[in-house]
């Protein structure tokens, strides 16, 4: 099937490793330029900028296709309309956003800081406002369509019972906003989807998920965990003209937990 996404550009915010890096690969072994987006902050220690680079390397060795690396922080308005700028200035207008970056804190509610809470909540809910805002934003202008899928998750749906209220909150509220903007920018050629995976084995989860393995594979039908490329490849279809007649919708990638 051709996904028709040859030479289109495709920026993917986190995705310097697991499911993001996934989504790179997929989107680049299609032929598509990929903007690598990365988390750094000076102030907190914290700089992805060499592992995004080592995925924007393997892409030019293994795929042949451009692929830029973007550091900056999805939840600061400034750096996502740098970000936008930069992708035209080196690959061309965006034609494809997968909004993947997101943070998960651990501690229960009721020791939980309201810092730590409207954190998450920008990162993960207001990042994919103002990146998808962007983008359509950016495609209106140019009388151009696109495509946006959004990373939500089987916890928007199910909670977690292991303190990640606000990540819960901030990817049912993904959810919503797929379907708000989806309904507003159907006519104007742009589709907004969105996935709810379930559990995924990537160098984050793993430690987590090895020391309990038992525990998570009892509440999955299918008995395993996934693996990023199996995620990465629903996000593809939905990010392509195969998904043609498809906008608004929340696909269920959990194995099972969901069946939704």
């Amino acid at each position: 099937m051709d996904l028709q996404l040859k030479d289109k550009v495709a920026l993917v915010t986190g995705g310097s490793r697991g499911l993001g890096k996934a989504i790179c690969l997929s989107l680049a072994a299609e032929g598509a330029k990929v903007a690598v987006n990365c988390y750094r902050n000076t102030q907190e220690g914290i700089d992805l900028t060499d592992e995004a680079q080592t995925v924007a390397d393997e892409i030019a060795k293994t795929y042949g296709t451009e692929a830029i690396v973007l550091p900056g922080d999805v939840a600061d308005e400034a750096d996502v309309r740098e970000t936008f700028d930069r992708i035209e200035e080196k690959l061309g207008p965006a034609d494809v956003l997968v909004n993947n970056a997101a943070i998960c804190p651990t501690c229960p509610v009721h020791e939980m800081t309201a810092e730590v809470w409207r954190r998450t909540i920008d990162v993960n809910l207001t990042g994919t406002f103002l990146t998808s805002r962007e983008l359509v934003r950016r495609s209106l202008e140019a009388g151009r369509t696109g495509r946006i899928v959004n990373v939500s998750s089987q916890a928007a749906f199910r909670g977690s019972t292991t303190g990640h209220a606000p990540y819960d909150a901030s990817k049912g509220g993904i959810v919503s906003f797929t379907v708000a903007l989806a309904r507003e920018v159907a006519a104007k050629g742009i589709a907004v989807n969105a996935v709810a995976p379930g559990m995924i084995f990537t160098e984050m989860t793993a430690k987590t998920i090895t020391a309990n393995k038992e525990k998570y594979l009892a509440r999955i039908p299918l008995r395993r965990i996934a693996e990023p490329n199996e995620v990465a490849r629903v996000i593809l279809f939905l990010a392509s003209e195969a998904a043609s007649y498809m906008t608004g919708a929340t696909v269920d990638v959990s194995g099972g937990m969901l069946m939704r």
